[in-house]
């Protein structure tokens, strides 16, 4: 396991002595399920799958994962707020639910103030994913290109105003591209197009085009971060491809319904910590370009709200609506 996995999870002493009060707390009987807002295939139902076999075995109850994907994420955080509060309901979502605020004029959930922030899980850099067939070795080729045929070149995303969409329109925006969005039923499913060649290209996380930048199956042309990822050495920064003002990251996060009992929150959270250290885990998140990311509840709340903050501005300067 490398030092830099361990530190985030190690490095306050201080919270032991909370973290054993947490591990007194009693477990509610029953299944857990890990509620994804997203189809499978994507890295966020993939964590929320290897979180579930750690805590299985740490808690010796079931815990499943259950895909419902739909408007932006928004179906499943729906389900997820109105759970009973018993500890038994989890939300596993990522970046796409501080930016459902934004998008969306009536939620039926306040994203701040109905679910509980337990944790994050991970971290991970975006990347810019191009067909092979494109032509654009580079990202300042890619540029280019787009300047020549603006509305020319295609992305496709995992459904508008998702992160991928939005991403994407940040890079527009800040390298002076007009580019022809297609939405799909989720972000494996847009890079399964851009891979066909049925759109030129896609932005994602690191963790979810990693396989196939090493395949050859894609290009990557920029990954976001002050120093390119150890898991595709190859990829230049988007420092170094030339767009220093990009800097996007994706992150993923668990919350529970908002009147959970703060021990039962607590109990999660250390549970969460134990899971994330495991090797298995730790493993599999660094072969997928993800960092394992342990926060307190109190640190994941004032991140989310950071983050509900900064996509507000991202949609107003771009314009997104939803159709």
């Amino acid at each position: 396991m490398k030092r830099r996995h361990l530190l985030p999870l190690l490095a306050a002493p201080a919270l032991l002595p909370r973290l054993a009060r947490a591990q007194a707390q009693p477990w509610p009987a029953g299944t857990v399920r890990i509620i994804v807002p997203f189809a499978p295939g994507s890295f966020t139902d993939i964590s929320a799958r290897l979180l579930a076999q750690e805590l299985t075995g740490q808690i010796g109850q079931s815990v499943v994962v259950e895909n419902r994907g739909g408007a932006g994420g928004t179906l499943g955080a729906t389900a997820a707020a109105r759970a009973a509060p018993d500890g038994l309901t989890l939300l596993l979502t990522d970046n796409s639910y501080a930016i459902s605020p934004s998008l969306y004029p009536s939620l039926p959930y306040d994203a701040l103030a109905d679910l509980a922030q337990v944790s994050r899980i991970a971290s991970s850099p975006s990347i810019l994913l191009v067909r092979p067939g494109l032509g654009a070795r580079d990202l300042n080729a890619l540029v280019a290109m787009a300047k020549a045929r603006p509305g020319a070149l295609s992305f496709g995303s995992g459904g508008q105003g998702s992160s991928a969409h939005l991403a994407m329109e940040l890079l527009a925006n800040v390298a002076g591209m007009r580019l022809l969005h297609v939405p799909y039923r989720g972000v494996a499913a847009a890079i399964a197009e851009v891979i066909s060649g049925r759109v030129d290209m896609a932005i994602a996380s690191l963790a979810s085009g990693v396989t196939h930048v090493r395949a050859g199956t894609l290009h990557g042309l920029g990954v976001s971060g002050a120093q390119r990822a150890a898991a595709l050495p190859m990829v230049p920064t988007f420092i170094e491809a030339g767009q220093p003002r990009y800097d996007m990251m994706y992150w993923w996060g668990v919350a529970a319904p908002k009147a959970t009992p703060e021990g039962t929150i607590n109990r999660l959270n250390a549970e969460i910590g134990t899971a994330l250290r495991a090797p298995k885990l730790v493993e599999a998140f660094a072969a997928a370009g993800a960092t394992p990311v342990h926060s307190t509840p109190a640190e994941m709340t004032a991140h989310m709200a950071r983050e509900v903050a900064l996509w507000r501005e991202v949609v107003q300067r771009a314009g997104v609506k939803l159709e």
